[in-house]
């Protein structure tokens, strides 16, 4: 069994289709992560008439530019009312276009990590060329009062994969551990306990070789899988099982 544990099955026009092909991979369970507070609608929708669909609900970074600062008694107001919504996000950072304010996001991420303080839900965090924002943020926040984290998409470096395992977090590889110039990301997810990994696919967003330049979808999850399991010198299934596991442990779901 795999899990994904980020997709936006609300992105999809085919749901019904999309959720097939992923079951029909073996990935039985996925991760509807939120983008933008208007599809929220939507994401409930999903979750509602999929057994193997969970949700969460927030705001990615950039978003708060068009929505405004997610308002926390929304957040909670959706948690209370849906109990298959498991997650906070995805949020985060996301300095990589000069255009969207620093502030905002800043005010937005603590708005996030306030809900997961308060709920005891996962945050799922988006970082993206904002490194020492996010060092600060995530650890003065611990201090604060403790909160459960997903890495999600990671691409940094051993330096921010260690500081994020001394937080208590777990790390997310995606589709981009497969392609050519992924070595030194290989490289970090091999040092990573394999008790804080997990797999995902972003889809539609960053899909695997062989799939690079095309849709991605939840069954390439596989791919990603493959490649995590060749990195750390395990077999497929056991890297399967471990991920499972640790998603099931994350969100204390017990799943079969």
């Amino acid at each position: 069994m795999l899990i994904d544990s980020h997709c936006h099955l609300d992105y999809f026009s085919n749901v019904d289709e999309i959720i097939n092909n992923a079951q029909s991979a073996g990935v039985k369970y996925m991760l509807n992560a939120c983008a933008a507070r208007q599809t929220f609608p939507k994401i409930i929708d999903i979750i509602s008439k999929y057994d193997n669909v969970f949700g969460a609900i927030g705001q990615h970074p950039h978003e708060a530019e068009n929505e405004g600062i997610v308002c926390i008694d929304e957040l909670l107001s959706f948690i209370s009312k849906h109990k298959k919504v498991i997650a906070i996000g995805e949020t985060g950072l996301d300095y990589s276009q000069p255009v969207y304010s620093k502030d905002i996001q800043i005010e937005n991420l603590e708005n996030h990590i306030k809900v997961a303080q308060m709920t005891g839900l996962p945050i799922i965090i988006h970082n993206r060329d904002s490194n020492e924002d996010m060092s600060e943020i995530l650890s003065s926040s611990m201090k604060t009062k403790p909160f459960k984290a997903i890495i999600h998409c990671f691409t940094g470096d051993l330096k921010m994969a260690n500081l994020m395992l001394d937080l208590g977090f777990y790390i997310s590889a995606s589709g981009i551990i497969t392609f050519k110039n992924a070595i030194s990301l290989l490289e970090v997810f091999k040092s990573i306990p394999n008790n804080r990994i997990l797999v995902e696919t972003d889809s539609p967003y960053l899909a695997p070789v062989p799939f690079r330049g095309k849709q991605n979808e939840p069954a390439f999850v596989v791919n990603v899988a493959k490649k995590l399991a060749e990195a750390k010198n395990i077999d497929f299934e056991e890297l399967c099982s471990i991920t499972s596991n640790n998603f099931k442990q994350l969100f204390n779901l017990n799943l079969k």
